[in-house]
């Protein structure tokens, strides 16, 4: 699932998504004060339109390009709200300290024995920040030839990295309030979220 995978699954395509927002960042984020959001895996942009509309600044990071220039075609209303970046997150690690919301849906976050991406992601919080992860839960994916679920991040495996300088808010799985996507058997996510209460 590297650049080549996703330019192409993009390319095949005129639109992959709904272009509405995904539902738990509608629910999870609706009552914080707007910001400073990263949206990692941004894809067609949704997410980070959303977020701009109601008044955040967002940077919205994805590995393909095609999504991009989608995502900002839609987005014209909110141009000076949102950059679009195309960025591989196992080679380049955001910003530190600068976010207070890091928004992580449905990005498969490859595990790596020493976390180095995912560490990136959990710094590029500020103190006070929220941190909202939200996937598929394990019971409705499929082991298929080149995915294995196991290789990528869940949220359990997430909130056992964290220590007292975090507080969990939520961790739970949750069925899901939107239409399951289109061949898929996704009716449950598993989310996390929590916040950021110090730096190193």
């Amino acid at each position: 699932m590297n650049a080549r995978f996703w330019e192409e699954t993009y390319r095949a395509r005129d639109q992959i998504f709904s272009g509405n927002p995904n539902s738990v960042l509608v629910a999870e984020v609706s009552g914080l004060p707007p910001g400073r959001a990263l949206d990692v895996g941004c894809g067609e942009g949704a997410d980070a339109r959303w977020l701009a509309r109601r008044g955040w600044q967002v940077t919205a990071l994805d590995i393909s390009q095609t999504a991009l220039d989608r995502a900002a075609a839609a987005g014209a209303d909110v141009a000076g709200s949102v950059t679009w970046s195309c960025v591989d997150l196992t080679a380049t690690r955001p910003p530190a300290g600068v976010f207070d919301l890091v928004s992580i849906h449905y990005f498969p976050l490859p595990r790596q024995p020493d976390h180095v991406a995912l560490r990136g992601l959990l710094a590029a919080l500020a103190p006070g920040g929220t941190l909202l992860f939200a996937t598929h839960d394990l019971a409705d994916l499929l082991t298929r030839p080149g995915f294995d679920p196991d290789d990528y991040y869940q949220p359990h495996d997430i909130a056992r990295l964290l220590d007292d300088r975090w507080a969990v808010e939520l961790e739970e799985t949750r069925a899901r309030t939107g239409p399951t996507p289109a061949g898929t058997h996704h009716t449950h996510d598993a989310v996390l979220r929590a916040r950021r209460l110090r730096n190193p």
